[in-house]
């Protein structure tokens, strides 16, 4: 009897921990499960012969708002080629409207609902049972053995966290955590099933907030993981120098002992490697984990702050408790590290915020200076406060996941439109993190930072661009086109702050054509670069190349303006060099990925 549990991702570098934490809870029939992932970049069809390959007797998919459009696709055929075997359904996706997909979807067997670690391994030990005993009759009728599943409904109606059209059996019953294995460790699944990809953890669920537009919402009691598991988890981890580890706890930091136990564990025990991503409430850090966080290695920690929005009005009616003054100071403690990568989030569509109200939120939300600002839009899930109440708010969304907002009482689709195209803009132009000095020297052109994106949008609009997208090499130039619009009088400015970004982030094998003619320079750059080869100052790290290779492996540029700090520059044009900027791409930074700088004046 083969079990298939399916997960179906965005991407291939994700993976879906619900299917594994299924598996490794299966107990005794683990051993009968298989898990199969793709992604929705796959072809339907693709997906769909590989299943019928594996010959399944079960089959149980993973639903999210991001692969249902891809299952709905999937279930008629799978039951046309598979007539026999069950079809179970199971993840948020279905969880809140298990008896209209039922009806939509005559195909599907039953839908576990809610959190489902036991019912799962309920349902395998139902089908266990009665595969087995199908085999048996087969056997004593001396006939090919049967992998026709009954129906035992008396069976399957005892298991909580089941719906079929016959009968619901009530709430999950929920495991304690630590009774859930840890699925990384066995056998050689980290190298098998998760190279290259995003290794999730969890150590807690539920949330002690009550968002409106969140699930997690729903699940008001917060459960962790024993600590000396997270810690032996953890070891794991480091041993193998996983890259990256992104906890999923949905708030991680609302126990404090418990976000201090693991930050001070991992601060310990670091191995100059691997990188944890924590999703927190900024407000309630206090002073000592602010003292903790200051001490990581960089590139140690990323933070993922969810903002949504500051207007008072909206929270108050979202239900979300955020001390705005308390946030906005830590994430400028934060920034004052220099050790940890910040992401700022923001919802479009929320109650009571019309555009004015949203633009003011992105200009607080963009001077708290995040390295990432997403502008997300409201999801309309099923089984959420905020999706009760659609018809007062008057909101609009998309029919199928994933079930964006359109419009609201507060804001049109025009302005959704509008707020799509800036956070384009702003993934591109600001996200990317390709563009810091010259992005940082036009919002000075602007009243505040919000106009700059909207305009940037704009003249995409005009150019074309959102129908025919720039190559990444050639959204500089564009910039340059740009910026030139807003402030002619600045374009050597411009091209210099451009020839800064550009090679902080890349060592150039030609150079772009919108760049200066750097024939100026070329005795200057190769003086310096045998001065380095003869006596090494900055480059001793390069002593056993020559002073070609040297060149072929680091940079060195000549500017006439203080590109790297603008904030000195006095607004006077310069004709001569005021000296050069050495690029060093041994020694990026962990955190934004720019190659190492150092300044070389004129009489070096």
């Amino acid at each position: 009897m083969k079990i298939l549990l399916i997960g179906i991702n965005a991407k291939y570098i994700h993976s879906n921990p619900a299917i594994y934490s299924l598996k490794a809870c299966a107990g005794e029939y683990k051993n009968n499960i298989e898990i199969a992932e793709y992604t929705i970049n796959q072809q339907a069809e693709d997906i769909r012969r590989d299943i019928y390959l594996r010959k399944p007797d079960v089959i149980a998919l993973s639903c999210y708002i991001w692969n249902w459009a891809v299952i709905s696709k999937l279930l008629p055929d799978l039951k046309k080629l598979l007539p026999e075997v069950p079809i179970w359904l199971g993840g948020p996706e279905v969880s809140y409207r298990a008896e209209s997909v039922l009806d939509e979807f005559p195909q599907v067997t039953g839908i576990m609902v809610g959190e489902g670690e036991y019912t799962f391994y309920k349902v395998a030990e139902y089908y266990a049972a009665l595969y087995s005993q199908n085999a048996e009759k087969s056997d004593e009728q001396g006939i090919e053995k049967s992998c026709h599943i009954g129906n035992r409904e008396t069976d399957l109606a005892k298991i909580p966290g089941i719906v079929t059209r016959d009968f619901n059996t009530g709430a999950p019953q929920v495991l304690d955590l630590a009774d859930i294995p840890f699925w990384y460790a066995e056998g050689n699944i980290l190298k098998e099933a998760f190279e290259n990809r995003i290794i999730y953890y969890e150590t807690s669920r539920g949330c002690p907030f009550r968002c409106s537009y969140c699930l997690s919402s729903i699940d008001k009691q917060v459960r962790f993981r024993p600590m000396d598991m997270v810690k032996k988890e953890l070891d794991f981890f480091l041993e193998h120098k996983v890259p990256q580890v992104k906890f999923i706890d949905r708030t991680f930091n609302c126990k404090h002992s418990h976000a201090m136990a693991i930050w001070q564990y991992i601060y310990e025990h670091d191995n100059g490697v691997t990188n944890f991503h924590f999703e927190i409430a900024a407000d309630i850090l206090n002073e000592e984990e602010l003292e903790l966080l200051a001490k990581f290695r960089p590139g140690q920690v990323q933070l993922e702050i969810g903002v949504q929005t500051t207007n008072t009005t909206t929270l108050a009616e979202i239900k979300r408790t955020t001390d705005m003054d308390k946030l906005k100071d830590n994430v400028a403690r934060l920034r004052s590290f220099h050790n940890i990568h910040l992401h700022l989030d923001l919802i479009v569509g929320l109650p009571y915020e019309n555009k004015d109200s949203f633009i003011r939120s992105f200009n607080d939300v963009y001077t708290m200076e995040p390295d990432d600002l997403q502008l997300g839009f409201l999801k309309v899930l099923s089984g959420s406060y905020i999706g009760e109440r659609m018809k007062e708010y008057g909101i609009l969304c998309e029919q199928n996941p994933p079930y964006e907002v359109l419009s609201t009482n507060w804001i049109s689709y025009e302005d959704v439109i509008g707020l799509k195209r800036v956070e384009e803009m702003l993934e591109l132009y600001h996200n990317s993190g390709q563009f810091v000095h010259t992005i940082a020297f036009l919002e000075k052109q602007f009243e505040f930072p919000f106009a700059l994106y909207e305009a940037l949008a704009q003249f995409y609009e005009r150019k074309g661009f959102f129908v025919q997208a720039p190559s990444r090499s050639y959204r500089y130039e564009v910039l340059l086109d740009f910026a030139c619009e807003v402030n002619a009088d600045y374009k050597e400015v411009y091209r210099e702050l451009l020839t800064y970004d550009l090679y902080l982030r890349e060592k150039l094998k030609s150079r772009p054509v919108f760049l200066q003619d750097r024939k100026l320079q070329e005795d200057l750059v190769w003086n310096f670069y045998k001065k380095e080869e003869e006596t090494p100052f900055l480059l001793k790290d390069y002593s056993e190349y020559t002073a070609k290779q040297m060149m072929h492996l680091t940079h060195l540029e000549y500017f006439r303006y203080p590109v790297w700090d603008m904030d000195v520059w006095d607004g006077t044009e310069s004709s001569e060099y005021i000296g050069a900027v050495f690029f060093d791409y041994r020694k990026r930074n962990p955190i934004t990925g720019n190659a190492g700088t150092e300044f070389i004046n004129n009489s070096f």
